[in-house]
Order: structure tokens, then C-alpha cells, then sequence
């Protein structure tokens, strides 16, 4: 198990495309929306923090979470669509060292796209925090990306290879948008940010943002974030299984 590890993690790392759209994407988009932006004034509705500071939590964020989910679910289905899967299953090893092996790979491709987003709005932005804040940010956000790691398993082993990657781009974008990642939720009608407070992507950037004000992770956030990751591995181990017998 341990050497398939090794071998999706090297895969993620060498494939070039996966460093431009989930590294370095979000980067840029840190930079085109907050390019202009005041780095001192308070945006409102933030708690007191600059756009820049809102926007680095966002688009940290932001790259994790495509990493894992599309990560994940794309190469999964093309897997099992040709037949890469069902010859793992010829082996010793256990259906749950695949999933481990994606998640394992897909955590680490996340992890330079926080630390760029950062780099960014340091340098570019001077948006400035503690150390603890920087590592604090670091962990919650990289854990947090667990969430949709798990969805991104379910995704892979309910969609096919064709349909796979415009299915999962609506996820990613539509939990984007709607949880306020790309703007403030408090920007929404009042009925869609009652929405939004309840969405896995909210609750994730809450997190962040929690730690740059230097508060506690809200427990409705943790309640949330609890709840879909339960929700979204049981999901998975469900059409796993399901997988598993059809084959």
C-alpha cells in the first residue's frame, strides 16, 4: 500500500496541468480580485478583516478543495472505466488502500496551493499574522480539505468517465459560489445566506477566517463540517461497495 501511495503522490506532482489549474489558479485569482483592493480598510460584513485577508481565507480554500474533489473524483471514474481498478482487485491489497492511496495524493497536491495563496498576500498584498495564525491557517484549512476529499471518492465511483468531470465542476464551482468563497455570503439575499450558513464550504472558510480574528472555530461550523464529512464517507463506502459487488 505504502508504494502506491508513493506512486499516485508522484503522479499528482509530475502532471502538469493539476499544477496550473489547483496550485497556481487560485493565486491568480487572489490577485485579479483583490489586485486594486485597499489593504487596510475593514470590509463589511467580515468581521473587521481587509478584503485581501477575507480573500486569502477564500482562495486558499478555494485550491484546496479543487484539488481534492477534482482530484479524486476524475481519477477514480477513468480508473474504473478502464479497468485499473478491477486489476487492483486481483491484488493483496485492501479496497480501502486505493481510497487511501487518492486521498493520501490528493492531500498533498492541496498543500502547495495553500502555501502559494499565502506566499501571495504576504508579499504582494502585506497582509501580516502571527505565526501560530499562519500555521494555525495552514492545518485547519488542509484538514478541513478532507471534507470534500470524501466527496470527491463518492463522485468518482457514481459518475462515469465522460461524465465525471462536468459533474464534479458544478459541485466545486456551485459550493464555491454559493458558500461564499468568490464573495462575502453577506452579499446574498437574505434567504440564500440562511442557505449558505449551512453548506460544507461556508463552514470550511469560517474556519480560517475564525483564526484571523483570532477566535475559536464557531461550533455550528464544526457541526457542519462534521456532518457532511460523515455524511459524504458514508456515501462512499456505500457506492464503493456497491462498485465492488457489480464488478
Amino acid at each position: 500500500m505504502n508504494g502506491l501511495i508513493r506512486l499516485e503522490v508522484l503522479r499528482v506532482l509530475r502532471n502538469r496541468k493539476f499544477q496550473f489549474f489547483n496550485v497556481l489558479y487560485p493565486s491568480l485569482l487572489f490577485l485579479l480580485i483583490a489586485g486594486t483592493a485597499d489593504s487596510t480598510e475593514p470590509l463589511d460584513g467580515t468581521g473587521g478583516l481587509t478584503l485581501p485577508a477575507y480573500l486569502m481565507v477564500s482562495m486558499a480554500s478555494f485550491g484546496a478543495l479543487t484539488a481534492v474533489l477534482m482530484g479524486n473524483s476524475e481519477r477514480i471514474a477513468k480508473e474504473r472505466e478502464n479497468g485499473w481498478v478491477r486489476q487492483l482487485r486481483l491484488t493483496p491489497l485492501p479496497g480501502r488502500g486505493y481510497v487511501l492511496a487518492k486521498t493520501a495524493a490528493a492531500a498533498v497536491g492541496a498543500l502547495p496551493a495553500i502555501v502559494l495563496v499565502f506566499v501571495v498576500a504576504a508579499v504582494v498584498k502585506d497582509v501580516r499574522l502571527d505565526a501560530w495564525q499562519w500555521l494555525a491557517l495552514t492545518a485547519a484549512i488542509w484538514a478541513g480539505s478532507l471534507v470534500f476529499a470524501a466527496l470527491g471518492v463518492a463522485i468518482g465511483y457514481a459518475a462515469t468517465g465522460d461524465a465525471v468531470r462536468p459533474i464534479t465542476m458544478i459541485v466545486c464551482f456551485g459550493l464555491s459560489l454559493l458558500g461564499g468563497l468568490w464573495m462575502p455570503a453577506t452579499t446574498f439575499p437574505g434567504w440564500l445566506q440562511d442557505v449558505a450558513a449551512w453548506l460544507p464550504t461556508h463552514a470550511y472558510a469560517a474556519l480560517g477566517r475564525a483564526i484571523e480574528r483570532h477566535h475559536a472555530p464557531g461550533v455550528q461550523d464544526l457541526t457542519v463540517l462534521l456532518a457532511f464529512f460523515v455524511l459524504f464517507t458514508g456515501g462512499a463506502a456505500w457506492l464503493y461497495r456497491k462498485d465492488t459487488l457489480k464488478a
